[in-house]
């Protein structure tokens, strides 16, 4: 027998140690005291020594099925070696050759959203020519299932895997032959068990949830009822997970921000938590009849979750903050503005779509977003100003949206679109290390004229339109006002000297404006699969938020060095190079279309050792 003490609940070990070995040698009972032989771990599979498990736990594992059984399998998915090149943030791409890709995440059982796209073009094709690249389990791509982050600091949390996906390293995900949503959903509901938890805890390191772990853990027989009823009850966790996402900005589940949602009186947070909650203690309820677990068992299975430590690595996320609500609005109004999203749903003119399924293929658009050919709310280009009286006036046009669906507006809205609103949405667009804000202030040096281009509107003629249709006439107004300034000569006021000094540095700063702009526009042809950093790049120069301005230039200064001519906007600028690279790399030539010049290298002879003849 071999003699096991568990101290992991207390906050100085050493102390307790020693009044446990003290209580031990006294033949006092210690309830951190374990006494066990070693043939008992012989039921784990690995033989850990999962000491503080009775006999009965350790004995699930020879009495019931494992996982990688019955019609059930667990797999890794894809590497792609450069993220950056390959992966973007659902809202950046065209969505021809890019598919959703679960990639691990924040822990968040039954339901989170696949943020993340994969390029996936030519079925793979230019991935799979990419060196470094892993192209693992290919034929599960795009099949309904469940999947999970490979480490969490929170305990296995498994969700549903939408059909039409691809899976990372870090996302390991569950399927089954048939493909049946209910035969998913009672698994969804078994695997989030807290049963389940536990039994997975007893193989493996603290943190991390291998995909041989979870092939190795038993999951019971169930028969059409039980299945029936686990199903039915994680349909609704998720339904209910799902319902807390529709106010998230960024999420394919959006439907309005909070304010407005819980003013129509489908949003209340605290009765969802409250009914998740009492979802989770039945699931709990039926796994552990399920697995034959007594009281004490149930006991440890549910603080099982509390000892579960270790860092998570830098592929995993954290869950989102929660948004201001006055921020949330406010951002949700300026893409009103844009024509992003829908007004409509905020005044009842329309209704949001029906719920989807839980394996339902992701939407091109959220809920909450304007369907193609609704009319906007105000017809634009994808470019507005920061111009008190201009038509197109963003700050204007963001109280009139407010105005609209009779929600307060606050006093000082230019003010936060001049000073705040574009840290906050860089922050809230910004998702695994990605950095992707779709609304673009392009200012003057002062910052006291800004054009506001929307990057889903963004084509070769975005800069010349900003141009003609902005700066220009800006420029013509401020010299008539100047003019008239002149021309009153000597009797010009104090406050007509103080206009006239603020409209010639005006004049001077939209002139910088408009040059800097017809220097970019000739070679500048943003391609939306280059995703937003490599195709703000160049317009650097023309962002003041610093950190942003920062991180566009180094881009920028990569891709003159040629560490990104698998963008579009490379091939834009530095063709010579770029065709030149195909010739030599078959990814880079997939990428542009140029396979055509990619030479195969001569296959090298082989190095034969000689044999030894004996002489």
């Amino acid at each position: 027998m071999t003699d096991f003490l568990r101290l992991l609940a207390e906050a100085d070990k050493a102390p307790a140690l020693l009044e446990a070995c003290m209580r031990l040698r006294q033949g006092e009972n210690e309830d951190r005291h374990f006494e066990l032989a070693p043939e008992a771990f012989d039921a784990l599979p690995g033989k850990p020594f999962a000491y503080w498990a009775s006999e009965a736990v350790r004995n699930v594992f020879l009495r019931i099925p494992r996982f990688e059984e019955s019609g059930r399998t667990a797999r890794q998915g894809l590497a792609t070696a450069d993220d950056f090149r390959f992966v973007r943030i659902w809202w950046e791409s065209n969505r021809s050759s890019w598919f959703g890709f679960a990639k691990g995440g924040a822990f968040s059982p039954f339901y989170a959203d696949v943020y993340l796209v994969v390029n996936w073009l030519g079925d793979g094709k230019e991935l799979g020519s990419f060196s470094g690249s892993v192209i693992r389990n290919p034929g599960y791509y795009f099949h309904p299932g469940l999947t999970w982050p490979l480490r969490s600091q929170l305990g296995f949390g498994i969700r549903s895997l939408p059909s039409q996906c691809i899976f990372g390293h870090k996302g390991p995900s569950a399927f089954v032959t048939t493909n049946d949503p209910e035969d998913l959903m009672a698994l969804l509901a078994m695997s989030n068990s807290c049963a389940f938890g536990l039994l997975v805890s007893l193989q493996m390191a603290f943190g991390s949830y291998e995909v041989g772990v979870i092939q190795k853990t038993p999951i019971p027989s169930l028969t059409a009822e039980r299945t029936r009823q686990l199903a039915l009850l994680a349909r609704r966790a998720w339904s209910l997970k799902r319902t807390l996402d529709t106010v998230t900005e960024t999420s394919h589940a959006f439907v309005l921000p909070a304010a407005l949602l819980a003013r129509l009186g489908d949003y209340d947070p605290p009765s969802i938590e409250a009914e998740l909650a009492s979802i989770q203690a039945e699931i709990d309820a039926q796994a552990f009849d399920l697995y034959g677990f007594a009281e004490a068992d149930r006991q440890a299975a549910n603080g099982s979750v509390e000892e579960s430590e270790g860092a998570d690595d830098d592929e995993t996320e954290a869950p989102e903050v929660a948004v201001p609500t006055v921020d949330a609005l406010l951002s949700w109004a300026v893409g009103v503005a844009f024509g992003r999203f829908d007004w409509r749903l905020a005044t009842g003119e329309r209704e949001p779509p029906p719920e989807p399924e839980p394996f339902d293929p992701l939407p091109a658009r959220s809920p909450g977003m304007l369907p193609d050919g609704a009319v906007p709310f105000h017809a634009n280009t994808g470019i507005l100003v920061d111009d008190p009286g201009h038509p197109h006036d963003l700050s204007h046009l963001v109280e009139e949206v407010l105005a609209r669906v009779a929600m307060p507006v606050p006093d000082d809205v230019r003010r936060w679109l001049q000073r705040d609103f574009f840290s906050f949405h860089l922050q809230r667009y910004s998702r695994s290390r990605r950095k992707a804000p779709i609304y673009w202030p392009l200012a003057t040096t002062s910052g006291s004229y800004t054009l506001w281009l929307y990057y889903p509107a963004l084509s070769n003629q975005t800069l010349y339109t900003s141009i003609i249709d902005f700066v220009e006439p800006k420029l013509k107004q401020i010299g008539s006002d100047l003019a008239t300034l002149r021309s009153k000569g000597a009797a010009r006021s104090r406050d007509d000297e103080k206009r006239f000094e603020t409209l010639q540095t005006l004049e001077r700063e939209l002139g910088e404006l408009r040059n800097t702009l017809l220097t970019i526009a000739p070679h500048y042809h943003p391609n939306h699969d280059d995703g937003v950093q490599i195709t703000a790049a160049r317009l650097w120069p023309l962002f003041r938020h610093k950190p942003w301005q920062r991180v566009l230039k180094d881009t920028w200064a990569r891709l003159e060095k040629g560490d990104y001519d698998w963008a579009h906007l490379a091939m834009n600028y530095w063709p010579e190079r770029v065709r030149e690279k195909c010739k030599a790399d078959k990814s880079l030539a997939i990428a542009h279309g140029l396979e055509a010049l990619y030479v195969e290298p001569e296959a090298k002879p082989q190095n034969r050792r000689a044999r030894n003849t004996g002489a």
